[in-house]
């Protein structure tokens, strides 16, 4: 009798310690040459909360007023597509001002940055990176790949959720837009590949309500759609953070 107590106590905890698990994992973006067909694997925990916490937020709002559709076919992609990486001939904000996008991005995300010549290359700085949560000395150079320029929604996922029917000028005005953009760690950036939020996630969990709600943002400004397997996974992270704004920027 007492030994059967014992395993009925046991299999309670056992259980117990499993419901309280619950993971997230996924494959994943563009990397600074805008590379469109690297995937990995990463993982992280997306916070809790009741299914339907996220739509008392901005984000997930506007989460809810996107298109749902499975992907559309590659056929056709082409990084060129979206034109020239980081030209500076485009009408986003920055755009003409005669610095590349790159580094008007580098500019806006590093801390104690110093130039090589002028107002417009970056030689370095420090990045507090939002995908790892680890500060990164970026060094203009041989090592610069340390940091890189992620496309927050992956151009090969824009082109097969609507980006292929944009036009030319609006796939660049896309693919250059500040709000599409971000300086992150270059393994972390590579290892997303094209992965959506379904896919992939920043191992830093403190930062995946942003990252939800920028792609959200994205989709929303370009009229772009979700796959069904993709909002499920942006409702997850939204519950956890009910006051998500939506960034314009």
């Amino acid at each position: 009798m007492h030994r059967l107590r014992i395993v009925a106590v046991g299999a309670v905890v056992l259980v117990a310690g499993l419901a309280g698990c619950r993971p997230v994992t996924g494959t994943s973006s563009d990397s600074a040459s805008g590379g469109a067909t690297a995937r990995s694997t990463s993982s992280g925990s997306a916070p809790a909360g009741g299914s339907d916490a996220y739509r008392g937020s901005a984000a997930g709002k506007a989460l809810d007023g996107l298109t749902v559709r499975p992907k559309g076919a590659m056929t056709g992609y082409d990084r060129l597509k979206f034109g020239a990486a980081w030209t500076d001939n485009n009408n986003d904000p920055g755009g003409h001002n005669h610095c590349d996008t790159r580094d008007d991005i580098l500019a806006r995300d590093l801390t104690g940055i110093s130039y090589k010549s002028g107002h417009c290359t970056v030689a370095t700085g420090t990045l507090q990176d939002p995908y790892t949560g680890k500060a990164i000395h970026f060094v203009r150079g041989p090592d610069s790949t340390k940091v890189q320029i992620d496309h927050v929604v992956p151009l090969g996922d824009a082109w097969v959720t609507g980006a292929a029917q944009l036009t030319a000028t609006q796939r660049i005005d896309l693919a250059e837009d500040p709000l599409e953009l971000i300086a992150a760690d270059g393994p972390a950036n590579e290892a997303k590949g094209d992965g959506d939020a379904s896919e992939w996630l920043p191992a830093n969990t403190s930062y995946q309500c942003s990252y939800v709600a920028r792609q959200i943002a994205v989709k929303v400004k370009y009229k772009l759609w979700v796959t069904a397997a993709e909002k499920s996974a942006m409702q997850r992270v939204l519950s956890g953070c009910p006051d998500q704004k939506l960034p314009t920027e």
